[in-house]
């Protein structure tokens, strides 16, 4: 009886480590982020595993004369996740996304691995706390909105008043241009990249309305 119950142990931590992982991954798929709740659960199980084997797996060959690190292959996970998280990190433009889920995903193999060391108190409180995270902090809270800045990209006519006729479009409209740069591509075309500071709960389409008005501006891209 002994034996079997040392031996249950090792397959409910596993259990409580996809469970953790599953709660995590359920968060990001309501986002719909891609790594859902099979990733999480995934990494989860395969850290707890990890440990379980790094804590418990060399019994047999110690001895007097072997002196094993159980540490090393926890380090060695925590080490490996790193390409697992960079893979979910995407970039365009001037946004960049899959932070906060790559993040979580490194978190996640320290749930896993707590509670495939037994340490469930520290794992399962490590899940709350992850999950409250997630959700308190989320963009779509209003009392956690700030300006943004966007890239907007314009193909027009050469104006010697460029700059004045986009500033004073964008003003009107209080936004406001942190950067410009222009580049010629026809003889009366020019590719103009604009870093605009939109402020808080802003409609970023009106402005583009805005700027489709202008018979000069032949293409917008944002």
């Amino acid at each position: 009886m002994e034996f079997v119950l040392l031996y249950l142990k090792y397959p409910l931590r596993m259990m409580g480590a996809i469970l953790c992982g599953a709660l995590i991954g359920y968060e990001r798929e309501n986002q719909m982020k891609m790594a859902g709740i099979r990733t999480h659960s995934i990494v989860s199980l395969a850290s707890a595993l990890m440990m379980i084997v790094s804590k418990y797996g060399f019994f047999d060959v110690l001895s007097s004369h072997i002196n094993l690190d159980p540490s090393r292959i926890a380090a060695g996970v925590v080490t490996a996740i790193g390409f697992l998280g960079a893979g979910v990190i995407f970039t365009h433009k001037m946004n960049i996304s899959g932070l906060t889920t790559s993040a979580g995903l490194w978190a996640t193999v320290g749930v896993g691995m707590a509670l495939g060391a037994g340490m469930y108190v520290p794992g399962i409180t490590a899940t709350v706390m992850i999950l409250l995270l997630q959700f308190f902090f989320h963009r779509n809270f209003r009392w956690l909105k700030s300006s943004s800045i966007e890239q907007v990209t314009l193909v027009m006519e050469q104006e010697d008043d460029l700059r004045s006729i986009l500033t004073d479009t964008f003003q009107m409209d209080e936004v406001k241009i942190t950067s410009m740069k222009v580049k010629r591509l026809k003889e009366n075309q020019v590719e103009v990249k604009l870093f605009v500071k939109f402020p808080d709960s802003y409609d970023i389409f009106h402005t583009l309305e805005l700027l489709r008005k202008n018979p000069k501006i032949t293409s917008i891209d944002l």
